[in-house]
C-alpha cells in the first residue's frame, strides 16, 4: 500500500468535506471513500507536531563579534580559555557555542583526564594548530579545518595540542554535566 504524504491526505479530507456537503445537496459525488482512522491519525499527528514546534524554547537573532578580552579562564578545564558566542542566552538554552583557546604548553598531567559529556550533540570545529585525542580507545590528530562530532557520552581524553591550538565547540543543550572516570 502506498504511504499517504501529507499533502495527500490534505486533499482527501478536501474531497471528503466536499463529498460530504454534496450529498446533503443533492450533487454526485466523485465516489472517493473518505479518510479514515488513517487520515485523522494523520491529522492527530500534524497537530502534536505543530504543537511540540511551539515548545521550542524562543530564539532571539544574536551576533557576536571577535574580542581578545572575551576569553575567559571560567570554563570547564583549567588549560583552555573560552569566548562565549553568546548563543546560549539567544537560543533559550537549546545551545552553547564558544571558541576554546588552549593555554600552552600542554601538560599531560593536566589534560589526561578521562570523561565524557552528558549532552544530546557536540561537534568541535578545529579553527588553527591541531589537538590530539584518544576518543573511546581511538587515538586521532585533527588539525585545523577539520571537524568532529563526537557522540553522547563517548569516553575520551585530551592527548596533546599545538601551542596555538583553538577550536569551536558546539554542544547541545547549553547546559550539561561533565563526568570524569578516573
Amino acid at each position: 500500500m502506498k504511504k499517504k504524504t501529507p499533502k495527500t491526505i490534505a486533499k482527501l479530507q478536501a474531497q471528503a468535506r466536499k463529498t460530504s456537503s454534496n450529498k446533503t445537496s443533492g450533487k454526485k459525488t466523485s465516489g472517493k471513500k473518505a479518510p479514515g482512522k488513517k487520515g485523522a491519525a494523520a491529522a492527530r499527528a500534524k497537530s502534536t507536531a505543530k504543537s511540540k514546534a511551539k515548545a521550542a524554547p524562543k530564539q532571539r537573532f544574536n551576533v557576536n563579534h571577535f574580542r581578545a578580552e572575551d576569553f575567559q579562564t571560567d570554563g570547564l578545564r583549567s588549560y583552555a580559555k573560552y569566548r562565549d558566542l553568546g548563543m546560549s542566552k539567544a537560543t533559550n538554552g537549546l545551545l552553547q557555542a564558544h571558541v576554546i583557546r588552549l593555554v600552552p604548553p600542554c601538560d599531560p598531567e593536566v589534560v589526561s583526564k578521562r570523561h565524557y559529556h552528558d549532552v544530546n550533540l557536540q561537534m568541535i570545529y578545529v579553527l588553527k594548530g591541531w589537538i590530539k585525542g584518544e576518543y573511546d580507545g581511538e587515538v586521532v590528530t585533527m588539525h585545523a579545518g577539520a571537524a568532529w562530532l563526537q557522540p553522547p557520552r563517548i569516553k575520551h581524553t585530551v592527548l596533546d595540542y599545538s601551542d596555538d591550538c583553538e577550536l569551536l565547540e558546539i554542544i547541545t543543550p547549553a547546559d550539561f554535566k561533565t563526568v570524569e572516570l578516573e
